[in-house]
């Protein structure tokens, strides 16, 4: 990765990069002075020759990541490079008072575009340091990564996971050898959020291990479930669960269609509860239950898996966001709530909504408003690259 590669955008081609959004596609490149491979730092120019930004080329769709934007122009893309970029990341979690926390010890230290750092995610599971790189060009940069990481932890670093394995195209692991462990021992990791305890499948769980972006959406559940029989679908290892059941409620049922993740919530109930709490599991598909049950609920949350990750698979998404909504409805009594979520970064936040009230006027109930969510603090939205809020929530009530 000696040298830099000049690249040149046609003619009318740098007006996203000029509004400082991080991605250079590859349709917009007019020329590459260098011999260009993936990992290459990368300067980019106007045709007319305007320095545009500083960042890491791959031979992709978005070709160029850029990191620095002018007047900023790094000479290498270093150690010191690295260790300040997540540095910067670290004081933010810092200022959020989640480094420090005796009562949340799980959170997300870098969170790609929204700490500057494109295609890269670093998730903090109480010591232990999880990465998932979601750009090829990233990946030949994990070593020094790495390093900045053990700089900038010191000796409460307990260990740091790959598990970029399924986050890159398997063309790219050809003919390479793949090594999860980076440092320290992984496996099972015991976490506490909000004063909840959660085992946390490091080297096997899904993602990083666990779904952190949803830490505040959970604790608002609680307030809502003191006393009432609530269903958690999609439940994974069972976050909403143990809220729910934290905070009082009389029955809470547990769905999702994987035994393994049936298995991970029904430890973390036993975590925090023993074996006698007023808990059910089952193992069966969201909306086949839902199509099929005589149960009612007076809270029911969907917080369902991407449906769509590129557009052209948007209208399904929608189409399948709009039949789990409709269903969830006809099983919620009178005054009941509905927690609904979409993690799909190509349906934004207005179709989401659009897609909720077409579900509430297909089921003829009376539905309101009560809360709009989000992402977490430690998953901030660059403004100049809005495809980083992915995460949209409603709080329904379904008269």
């Amino acid at each position: 990765m000696q040298g830099k590669l000049k690249i040149v955008l046609h003619p009318g081609k740098d007006g996203a990069i000029r509004r400082f959004h991080p991605w250079v596609f590859s349709g917009a490149i007019k020329k590459i002075e260098g011999e260009a491979g993936d990992g290459m730092q990368a300067e980019v120019f106007s045709h007319h020759g305007d320095y545009l930004g500083a960042g890491i080329y791959q031979d992709a769709t978005i070709a160029v990541r850029i990191l620095a934007f002018p007047p900023a122009r790094p000479e290498h893309l270093d150690d010191t490079f690295w260790t300040k970029k997540i540095e910067q990341a670290f004081q933010l979690r810092k200022d959020a008072g989640l480094t420090e926390s005796k009562e949340t010890n799980v959170y997300r230290l870098v969170h790609g575009e929204g700490d500057h750092l494109s295609g890269l995610i670093i998730d903090h599971y109480n010591g232990h340091l999880v990465i998932q790189v979601h750009a090829t060009g990233m990946y030949p940069y994990l070593e020094v990564i790495a390093g900045a990481l053990k700089k900038i932890y010191g000796k409460s670093l307990k260990s740091i996971t790959d598990k970029s394995r399924d986050t890159l195209p398997d063309a790219f692991w050809q003919g390479k050898t793949f090594e999860g462990n980076l440092f320290g021992e992984a496996g099972l990791a015991e976490v506490l959020e909000h004063g909840h305890k959660f085992l946390i499948d490091l080297e096997k769980g899904q993602k990083t291990g666990f779904f952190i972006d949803q830490r505040e959406n959970r604790q608002l559940l609680g307030q809502y479930c003191a006393g009432r029989k609530v269903l958690n679908t999609f439940c994974y290892s069972g976050g909403f669960s143990v809220y729910g059941l934290d905070e009082g409620a009389a029955e809470m049922h547990s769905l999702d269609s994987s035994a393994r993740a049936i298995e991970l919530t029904e430890r973390n109930i036993a975590l925090n509860f023993g074996e006698d709490a007023p808990h059910r599991s089952i193992i069966q598909d969201t909306l086949k239950y839902l199509k099929h049950t005589d149960e009612t609920y007076d809270v029911i949350i969907l917080d369902p898996p991407a449906y769509a990750k590129h557009t052209h698979a948007r209208h399904n998404a929608l189409q399948g966001y709009k039949r789990l909504n409709l269903e969830a409805m006809k099983r919620i009594r009178p005054g009941g709530l509905l927690f609904t979520f979409s993690c799909s970064q190509v349906v934004d936040r207005s179709l989401f909504r659009g897609t909720v009230l077409a579900a509430a006027i297909e089921s003829g109930r009376n539905v309101r408003i009560l809360h709009q969510m989000t992402q977490p603090a430690d998953h901030p939205v660059n403004i100049f690259h809005p495809e980083g809020e992915y995460l949209k929530g409603l709080v329904l009530t379904v008269d």
